[in-house]
């Protein structure tokens, strides 16, 4: 019988996966926003060769080959679709390498295949459902075939769709995380709760199952105390890192009302101008660990993700990475350190500051 390589290393402890990987490609001047496809792995793959680096130095376990909208329809939207395999294996093997090249002294991180929310699945009219489930298959044949350690199907908001992503990842014998994106109605768009999706989930055989995407720590943290309290399977973690509200559940209609003088053309601030809403590295952290006590070993940070914010959620379940050489360390900061070379005229003035 072959050995639950993900499922093994989530039974001693946490696992950390960085996702979310638009926004900061974007903020790196490498992607079209709006249109968030994936062609950096074909022009500019020492970029996402670097991201993926920068995330392993910060602590994530998972090298997860950026595919997400990398598939057929979103190629056909773009008039590219004669690059989608090329741009697939490209983004497949620049995450095998960068997993293959684990620094030292930290156990090996796994390389994961991706497929997600194709945007055209449709309860009304299930004509193109089957389509649907043609993109998942080649896309997880790629990933097979470029040496992918595990699968991760994210950001489903329907919850036949994640059954369908499911089934096409079971097929290929590598360990399945599968991970659901509720809107705003709090309800998948099919109908299906939650929580029943999560139940239904893990019977059809996820490995691990939970929440990304969309919901900042406030609004997915009550569902994750339910699913971890329901389910038998470890759960996955990965929040936005945007301060969603009860009212405001999701990043779609998040209101900026932080005195914005300059609004986008599209009217929300979604996707585009979502800063002044961030979490702080603090609360990532404080979401992790909540998580982390409740049982929850599959943790991470999805859109809004950096590399600091992976460090937080690492080094907030206790474990050290690369990157904690460079944590906070205030005691040399010139207005808040406690060094005795630090003036106390400046220290007596950081209230005015």
């Amino acid at each position: 019988m072959t050995t639950n390589k993900l499922v093994t290393r989530l039974n001693k402890g946490p696992v950390i996966c960085a996702e979310g990987f638009l926004f900061e490609i974007e903020r790196r001047g490498y992607m079209s926003s709006g249109e968030f496809v994936p062609m950096v792995s074909l022009e500019h793959p020492e970029a996402l060769e670097n991201l993926h680096r920068d995330f392993q130095h910060a602590g994530s376990d998972i090298v997860e080959a950026f595919t997400y909208n990398g598939h057929r329809e979103k190629m056909k939207v773009i008039n590219k679709e004669e690059l989608l395999e090329p741009l697939n294996r490209a983004a497949l093997k620049i995450a095998k390498k960068v997993a293959l090249d684990t620094p030292k002294g930290i156990e090996p991180n796994l390389m994961a295949g991706n497929i997600s929310n194709s945007n055209i699945w449709n309860d009304k009219d299930t004509s193109s459902n089957s389509e649907v489930e043609k993109m998942f298959s080649e896309m997880v044949e790629w990933a097979v075939d470029e040496g992918a350690d595990i699968l991760i199907g994210e950001t489903f908001y329907y919850a036949e769709e994640a059954y369908a992503a499911l089934k096409v990842m079971k097929q290929s014998g590598l360990p399945s995380v599968i991970t659901i994106a509720p809107m705003g109605e709090n309800i998948m768009r099919d109908g299906v709760s939650i929580l029943d999706t999560c139940k239904e989930l893990e019977q059809r055989g996820g490995d691990v199952v939970g929440m990304n995407c969309f919901r900042g720590p406030n609004t997915m943290m009550p569902y994750l105390k339910e699913i971890r309290k329901a389910l038998k399977c470890h759960v996955a973690a990965l929040p936005i890192n945007y301060r969603t509200t009860k009212e405001h559940p999701t990043f779609f209609n998040l209101p900026d009302n932080n005195g914005c003088t300059c609004h986008t053309p599209h009217k929300t601030p979604f996707p585009t101008a979502l800063d002044p809403m961030q979490c702080n590295r603090y609360e990532i952290g404080k979401f992790a660990k909540e998580a982390f006590d409740l049982g929850i070993n599959y943790l991470g940070v999805c859109c809004g993700a950096n590399p600091m914010l992976i460090r937080e959620v690492a080094e907030s379940v206790g474990l050290k990475v690369p990157a904690s050489k460079y944590k906070e360390n205030m005691s040399s900061h010139f207005l808040f350190g406690t060094h005795k070379r630090i003036p106390k005229h400046q220290r007596d003035y950081k209230d005015e500051a």
